[in-house]
């Protein structure tokens, strides 16, 4: 029974806390991609799960080369202020991603 409970526990834990990091994920979006993606709704479904999983591959390389030419956006992509968040933006957009079937509560 205390196996039990302590398994049930750790799985609380660890999905509060994931939970934590697409929430930071989701404010840096609308802090950082707002303004030129649109809300977190339809920023997060311009690709699939796996598309996003592509974008981030190799610390985000596809993400930085595509925004290469804006000059505010490759600032915060190749600024350490990114490289630490990066996974928490990362968690936001793959988990509502286009094909997730899940609707972030705030754009």
């Amino acid at each position: 029974m205390k196996k039990f409970l302590f398994l049930g526990v750790c799985a609380a834990v660890l999905a509060v806390g994931a939970n934590a990091s697409v929430e930071k994920g989701q404010k840096l979006y609308l802090k950082a991609c707002k303004s030129c993606h649109g809300n977190g709704v339809k920023g997060a479904a311009m690709t699939t799960q796996a598309g996003w999983d592509k974008l981030f591959a190799n610390d985000a390389a596809a993400i930085v080369e595509k925004h290469k030419n804006d000059a505010k956006a490759a600032s915060f992509f190749n600024g350490p202020s990114f490289k630490g968040q990066m996974q928490d933006l990362h968690d936001f957009l793959k988990e509502y991603g286009s094909d997730s079937g899940n609707v972030p509560a705030c754009g």
